[in-house]
């Protein structure tokens, strides 16, 4: 048996759109030889015999995982070898050691023999896959229609006023309607016939963009329906929310651990800032920014709708917290309901029963507002499942439990409010 089979060999791989660099070290850390292969499926499968040829394989450490090196962490993970994602190398050890594509893949084996990269790669081979690839595809139709009616707008402020005055005062959508089947009649040394014409291409470039946004957001929604239909029962939580968050936990959920690491992975997880006699935590600038932006919309929604919330940010205004701190706290609370969520789904309790059995002991919404010292908005919204309370909903019910022998008793006012006879 030779000295390179007796040892363990860890593997870095540097990634790039036409080539990956492959370098082996042994698991003391000695380089053993690298190579460089061309990024098809030939290259691939050249790469599996090329490391497997060289003992038995600790771990595979892989500098862009989900980019360059996407396919080729497939085709490896389907080998059954473990892949580590790596980051780009210190920019200190490149300041000292220099740049190069050789010295990027002996850095990322090293990484992996150290631990220090212990990260483990999305699947990308399922339904979240798909919501990413859907999610891509709107942002940018998103972003299209946005420039679209910005340059309709741009547009009509320098037009003559016989073309302003035929969209003076007209919302977004019926304007684009109008243009969209306007005629115009003219020839091309006519500015405004030319005006015309392209307000009407960009008002058929808008809604057909429109018509894409709403597709995706049909599919995005059949997916959640299918693979995390529980996940939108939470508060503040829609298809735009819902997908971004799985796309950050990815197809392979056993990659996060815990609910710390999720906080950290969206960059809610506070960071101890202390030095001396100050003991203080700030706010997390790391992690995924599209899935932080995610919770911080929840947030946002809990805090003009939700009770719960809403008692929580007056409670800390009292003791003096600003309105970004309180929002940081909330963000932090929320990833942790969210990762038990989506690790494990809890449905959310029945409401379909509150409406029918308040309309059937002649109970108004006034009268169970009062009760329950809520806004009768906010019970009707619960009632139509409208917002998630949990604590609430067992609240009504049983105040609607506890109303329900005495409210044949109960008479009408000259406002026709309840109020119970004694």
């Amino acid at each position: 048996m030779s000295d390179q089979e007796q040892h363990q060999v860890f593997v870095g791989i540097d990634t790039h759109a036409d080539t990956h660099h492959v370098a082996i070290i042994t698991d003391y850390g000695k380089p053993l030889t690298d190579q460089e292969f061309s990024a098809t499926s030939t290259g691939y499968r050249a790469i599996v015999e090329f490391i497997t040829a060289h003992g038995d394989v600790g771990g595979v450490g892989i500098e862009g995982t989900g980019t360059y090196g996407a396919e080729l962490t497939r085709i490896l993970r389907q080998a059954g070898i473990s892949v580590t994602e790596v980051n780009r190398p210190n920019r200190q050890q490149r300041r000292l050691h220099g740049k190069s594509d050789p010295l990027d893949a002996y850095q990322a084996a090293r990484s992996v023999l150290a631990g220090t990269s212990t990260a483990v790669p999305k699947a990308k081979d399922g339904p979240v896959e798909c919501l990413r690839v859907l999610r891509a595809g709107r942002a940018s139709a998103l972003k299209a229609r946005t420039a679209t009616i910005n340059q309709i707008r741009d547009i009509l402020v320098s037009a003559t006023d016989e073309i302003r005055a035929k969209y003076r005062g007209i919302p977004t959508v019926p304007m684009i309607t109008t243009m969209a089947r306007s005629r115009p009649a003219g020839h091309l040394a006519d500015p405004d016939y030319v005006t015309a014409r392209v307000l009407k291409t960009l008002a058929l470039r808008y809604q057909l963009l429109t018509i894409e946004i709403d597709a995706a957001t049909e599919s995005l929604q059949e997916i959640l329906d299918s693979y995390a239909p529980l996940l939108c029962d939470l508060p503040g939580v829609g298809t735009d929310v819902a997908s971004q968050l799985l796309v950050t936990v990815g197809d392979n959920k056993q990659r996060i651990n815990n609910e710390a690491q999720f906080a950290a992975l969206a960059g809610v997880a506070p960071v101890p800032a202390s030095s001396g006699k100050s003991t203080r935590h700030r706010l997390s600038r790391g992690g995924d920014r599209h899935a932080n932006s995610a919770l911080h919309h929840i947030v946002l929604v809990r805090m003009g709708t939700d009770s719960r919330t809403k008692d929580y940010v007056d409670k800390r205004t009292a003791e003096g917290r600003s309105k970004r701190e309180i929002m940081r706290c909330l963000k932090r609370y929320v990833a942790r309901e969210v990762y038990r969520q989506i690790t494990n789904p809890v449905p959310a309790p029945t409401f379909t029963d509150i409406r029918p059995l308040r309309h059937e002991l002649g109970m108004t919404l006034q009268h169970a507002a009062e009760h329950l010292h809520q806004w009768p908005s906010y019970l009707s919204r619960l009632e139509r499942g409208r917002t998630r309370n949990d604590a609430l909903l067992s609240q009504y019910r049983q105040l609607l439990e506890d109303h329900g022998p005495s409210a044949a008793r109960c008479t009408a006012d000259s406002r026709s409010l309840l109020r119970c006879e004694p």
